[in-house]
């Protein structure tokens, strides 16, 4: 029997990659985790969900002390100014104690972090900084990248032309910036700027707004994001992005085809999504192919076409999401420790943490009817609008609705969408009634804490099978 250095090797150490890494050490196995960046945590740590999350929660103060919300408590302000600098600083003391913990935690279950990029040698060994690394098992948690926009080059560094990563890090309000791309990054940092001050205009090539999502929530998307000030410039696409000293201009025209215009911006920020980091790796010394899509396929337990190399994360089909990293992260350490993993890929939250925040979790309605219609059956669609909510209401966030879609003769829920101001939050109990089977029933008679803004879904719940109380 071969001799191994390590049990199980870890490439990556995002969401996906650090979680696996602990399960299998706290499984008994023997774990090494191979990451090239100084710190631990991945992009969600470092360049993605948590510095977005500073800033958002950073600007939305910012914004509620500009805008009169003070106000209308009683709280009385002097002038209102922005210190951007110290709001980055807060930001990179977030990363810092979080990307510490992780190394903190590696140190808690003996999990050696080998630094460095790793590329495969063979399927079980690996070089990583110059050395070679055998191990028994690999998993493949490399994540994702930035989708560069062909012909548009990015320089975080000249703070004109950004990606997601530069857009984090600037060191002043721009002007005008233009978004590229309606999606979740896009919203989630171009609301950044809007609050802290900035003319931001979204060009997005689709008719709405977050591709994926449910219809009602993507049209309720477009309206809430024009009223606070951003300007939506739909079904269009941009066709060249010229620099000229601090000034882009960018070309662009219906996504149709049309006549062309141009748009003037001081910062440009590329955000037309994500593709799987693969590159670099070795993959051809293995003989692993990667789909047209530039991912690595699976089985259910995560298991490669190269016996004893493994994946999760981004770098296989499904969304690109932290949570669904992390749950694959668990399961394939239990695979490989020779227990059964369980990841419900049917059930995975996605929410955007805008102002208010968009989430949901299961079918959207669309999917939902395209199903139904497919095996003869019907579908229930119910809406409780925040405005209803007495929570909402005495907090002055009127905006939003929670949905409920469930079959028509079981009542089964099959999927729910909410807009609210803690909508993040409020999609948990929905993922695990999704979990459970949960009818509408269920949740509507599960009492739920008054006043909250949870009770909006137990009344759209109420509508599938009646009416609800307050509408």
């Amino acid at each position: 029997m071969a001799e191994y250095d390590y049990d199980v090797l870890v490439i990556g150490s995002g969401p996906g990659g650090y979680v696996a890494a602990i399960r299998a050490a706290q499984l008994g196995l023997k774990v090494a985790c191979a990451e090239g960046r100084e710190t631990l945590g991945g992009t969600c740590l470092n360049v993605g969900c948590i510095p977005s999350k500073a800033l958002l929660h950073g600007s939305e103060k910012f914004a509620e002390a500009v805008d009169g919300t003070f106000a209308k408590y009683g709280i009385k302000t002097g002038p209102v100014t922005l210190d951007l600098g110290a709001m980055q600083a807060q930001k990179a003391d977030s990363v810092k104690q979080l990307t510490g913990g992780i190394e903190f935690l590696f140190k808690k279950n003996k999990v050696t972090w080998l630094k460095g990029y790793a590329a495969f040698e063979d399927a079980h060994t690996v070089t990583v900084a110059g050395a070679k690394v055998t191990a028994r098992d690999v998993v493949i948690a490399t994540g994702s990248s930035v989708t560069p926009l062909p012909g548009v080059t990015v320089d975080n560094d000249a703070g004109v032309v950004v990606d997601s990563t530069g857009a984090l890090a600037l060191d002043r309000v721009p002007d005008h910036m233009v978004v590229i791309g309606g999606g979740v990054i896009g919203l989630e940092l171009g609301s950044v700027w809007r609050r802290l001050g900035a003319k931001v205009t979204v060009v997005e090539f689709l008719d709405q707004l977050l591709p994926g999502m449910d219809g009602d929530v993507r049209k309720e998307a477009a309206k809430i994001f024009k009223k606070q000030g951003m300007e939506l410039k739909l079904s269009t696409k941009v066709t060249g992005v010229a620099v000229k000293g601090k000034t882009a201009t960018l070309t662009v025209e219906p996504s149709a085809g049309g006549a062309a215009e141009t748009l003037t911006a001081d910062c440009v920020l590329v955000a037309i999504g994500r593709r799987p980091n693969v590159e670099g790796l070795g993959l051809e010394k293995i003989g692993l192919e990667v789909n047209k899509r530039g991912q690595i396929e699976t089985g259910h337990d995560f298991r490669t076409a190269v016996p004893g190399v493994w994946a999760i994360g981004d770098v296989i089909p499904g969304p690109m999401l932290a949570h669904k990293a992390e749950d694959e992260g668990v399961a394939v350490a239990e695979f490989i420790a020779g227990h059964t993993g369980i990841v419900n890929h049917a059930v995975i939250p996605s929410v955007v943490y805008t102002f208010p925040e968009f989430a949901g979790v299961g079918l959207t309605e669309e999917a939902a009817k395209e199903k139904a219609k497919e095996a003869g059956t019907d579908i229930k669609v119910s809406k409780f609008p925040m405005l209803a909510n007495s929570r909402a209401k005495t907090n002055h966030e009127p905006d939003g609705f929670v949905k409920v879609i469930a079959d028509a003769k079981t009542e089964r829920v099959l999927g729910v969408w909410c807009i609210a101001s803690v909508a993040g939050s409020m999609i948990a109990e929905a993922a695990l009634a999704l979990e459970f089977g949960a009818t509408a029933e269920d949740i509507a008679y599960t009492c739920h804490a008054h006043p909250t803004h949870a009770e909006a879904l137990k009344e759209a719940a109420m509508g599938i099978g009646g009416k609800p109380i307050h509408i």
